[in-house]
């Protein structure tokens, strides 16, 4: 029996999710418009629902894209959940460990493409819980880091619904790690301070409070700000020599690293064609990608590591 998976999108599509032993598995797509919520929000219970057992919300971290990096506990709310939810981070490798007979919602968001709305999101989580539905809520890294975990959990608590939160590897920790970039080293940096490029609106950062910390600097969803970022670190102080990494679609087999610095990283990807999901790492601790890389990629440098060491001296 093939998964049931809703997509909240305006056309019908459908995927196919490939196994890590190779095994595929077709699983169908039905479409259904945002209209689905509205009228997920205004169906009243009947009253034989109305005494039903409330089910419990799992807030679960799927991890940077490796499906090995799952915790055992992920693994199992996965397996044992009625509901899965996902976001367009879960790599397809996580997703073929859902069983086949489980109800699956895609509420992925994804910059310049059809969006399902954060309070929609929250209303579906709310619905199915009410109506005695397990839900594991599977997020790409950690829900808790740049993850809007906190904000379900806020509203799942306004309606009395229980909530358990599964940490998962944030992108910080597991892509720098598969690329060889210690976040943190003695000599180096002393401490990493986690930063979103993304908003509605305009980007409010501190960059002086950055550029003067002397600490790694791990951005998430800043391929569209590459230029922002290092124009205005560079203003705040920071040199143009610190050393740059653009990690992209970390932790996968298709993951590929780009090293260079502040003033010349933006040149160094021009042509690349480069995607999201992408990390950029910022400090001195990128110059010790070469001398500790170990995941066997498509890694690019476009700065002979000496040169870089020099310039983090």
């Amino acid at each position: 029996m093939a998964n049931r998976t809703y997509s909240i999108m305006p056309n019908k599509q459908s995927y196919t999710l490939k196994g890590r032993e190779g095994l595929l598995r077709q699983a169908r797509v039905a479409a259904i418009s945002s209209s689905v919520f509205d009228g997920v929000n205004s169906k009243k219970a009947k009253p034989e629902e109305s005494q039903r057992k409330v089910g419990t919300v799992f807030l679960v971290g799927a991890g940077p894209g490796d499906p090995d990096l799952l915790t055992i506990k992920a693994l199992r709310c996965i397996q044992q959940a009625d509901v899965v939810m996902y976001d367009r981070l879960v790599s397809p490798e996580i997703l073929s460990l859902i069983p086949s007979d489980k109800d699956i919602f895609y509420v992925g968001k994804a910059k310049g493409a059809h969006s399902v709305p954060q309070d929609d999101t929250n209303a579906l989580l709310v619905e199915l819980a009410q109506r005695g539905k397990n839900v594991c809520r599977l997020k790409g890294g950690d829900s808790f880091v740049f993850g809007r975990g906190g904000e379900e959990m806020q509203t799942l608590h306004q309606e009395d619904i229980q909530v358990e939160v599964i940490p998962g590897i944030t992108a910080a920790s597991g892509c720098t790690s598969y690329a060889g970039i210690p976040l943190t080293h003695r000599g180096l940096s002393q401490g990493c301070t986690l930063v979103t490029a993304h908003a509605e609106k305009d980007l409010s950062v501190n960059w002086q409070a950055l550029a003067a910390l002397d600490h790694t600097l791990v951005f998430y969803m800043g391929l569209s700000k590459l230029s922002l970022i290092s124009e205005e670190l560079s203003q705040a102080g920071l040199p143009l020599t610190t050393p740059v990494a653009v990690i992209e679609k970390g932790c996968t087999a298709d993951q590929r690293v780009f090293i260079s610095d502040l003033a010349k990283i933006k040149d160094a990807i021009k042509h690349e064609a480069v995607v999201s999901p992408s990390l950029i790492v910022v400090g001195k601790v990128v110059s010790l990608a070469k001398e500790l890389d170990w995941f066997i990629t498509q890694t690019t440098e476009h700065l002979d590591i000496e040169q870089l060491e020099k310039l983090s001296a």
